[in-house]
């Protein structure tokens, strides 16, 4: 009986340990790992506007000035610096003692011309009725419609010569041309000026409408023609098209303007051109002669591919590529042939389609030919195995 105990004993602690090790043996066992994840997006072609930022600065839409036309000394400055001034506005008066006299006398001049003719002229129709009876000599008549032709004569002249006198008068009140804001005086008052004076007493500028003036590579241009030559681009008007603008700080602009001109020459050393734009400028918050930068709208794209810049990879020779997953979920790496930067994206010439799916995130655990697991991009993803396990532990 003894030895059935012990026999028992030995067996049960024989299966025991059976089952001991085998439950240690499916806990430690290493699970598959499951295939990576990544986020992806779907290419899809957009409409886009193709738009350029371009270097210029702002210059005076109108520009005048302020020369006096007589001369003389300066009484009056009849304006402030730095103010708005209207058309026809008298900004300076020039002493008119001399101008005024002058008026004076071609006005008398006139008077007196006017007080001759009369006799004159009733003495030429006397003897046009003489002449006809033989009165008088052929001489005589010839002589008296002579005197009466120059009397005529010299009331014109004297006309011109007060018109003259009157004029002059009047430009020693010396006038705004054109409306706008006046800058400094750089004349006083006891100033001697002259009608071809040196240097101008003020200058003008109309502020509002303003223009910037911006030039653009004629490279550029040659590979913006191409573009449109191939079908690639759908050309956009110059004239007339929308332009915004920021200031050198960076800061936008807040109203747009439009192109008005493209220039016809390119500058031998710089190899480009300039493009005039008009902005509207109520506030005066453009001045002449600030450096901007102008977004100018240069085509149109129906049916870009764009791809974000967080997608962009480097193959092996340094070239632009993207990781791809293919229709069986496998990874594909494409290279791309890239035209420019938009925003947080980059444009594709070549190297994608329509459908492609590209992969966003996750490759960093990702080759050529692995099997992935695909999500939309955003999505939630599900925990990966290493997090599972530490989160048992």
């Amino acid at each position: 009986m003894w030895n059935n105990k012990i026999m028992s004993i030995v067996f049960f602690g024989a299966v025991t340990t059976v089952l001991l090790l085998t439950g240690c043996g499916r806990r430690g066992a290493v699970p598959a790992m499951p295939p990576p994840e990544v986020s992806i997006i779907t290419v899809k072609t957009e409409k886009i506007v193709l738009t350029t930022e371009l270097p210029g600065r702002t210059t005076a839409y109108l520009v005048a000035e302020v020369r006096p036309q007589v001369g003389g000394i300066v009484q009056k400055r009849l304006f402030e610096e730095g103010t708005e001034v209207e058309k026809d506005d008298t900004l300076y008066q020039i002493d008119p003692s001399l101008y005024q006299a002058t008026y004076d006398r071609t006005k008398a001049e006139l008077s007196k011309a006017e007080a001759k003719i009369t006799p004159l002229k009733n003495k030429y129709e006397r003897h046009k009725v003489l002449i006809e009876s033989k009165a008088i000599s052929q001489q005589e008549c010839d002589n008296t419609a002579s005197e009466f032709n120059t009397g005529e004569a010299d009331i014109l002249a004297c006309k011109a010569a007060v018109d003259t006198a009157r004029i002059n008068l009047e430009y020693t009140k010396v006038v705004a041309p054109i409306s706008g804001r006046i800058g400094k005086s750089h004349v006083t008052v006891g100033a001697l000026v002259t009608a071809n004076h040196l240097f101008p007493l003020s200058t003008i500028q109309q502020l509002d409408p303003i223009y910037v003036d911006v030039t653009q590579s004629s490279a550029n241009f040659l590979r913006l023609k191409r573009s449109v030559l191939e079908g690639l681009v759908k050309s956009n008007n110059v004239k007339g098209a929308k332009v915004k603008l920021s200031y050198e700080d960076g800061s936008p602009y807040p109203l747009e303007g439009a192109m008005q001109f493209s220039d016809i020459t390119v500058a031998q050393s710089t190899g480009s051109y300039t493009l005039r734009i008009v902005f509207p400028n109520p506030e005066s918050a453009l001045l002449p002669g600030m450096y901007v930068r102008a977004m100018v709208e240069e085509g149109i794209i129906e049916d870009a591919i764009l791809v974000p810049h967080q997608a962009m990879t480097r193959n092996m020779r340094g070239e632009p590529a993207v990781f791809i997953a293919d229709s069986a979920d496998k990874v594909e790496i494409r290279k791309l042939s890239v035209d420019r930067s938009i925003g947080d994206k980059w444009l594709i010439k070549e190297g994608l389609r329509p459908g492609d799916r590209v992969i966003m995130e996750g490759v960093q655990m990702i080759r050529p030919g692995v099997q992935l697991k695909v999500v939309p991009f955003g999505a939630q993803t599900t925990p990966s195995a290493t997090q599972t396990q530490s989160s048992k532990n």
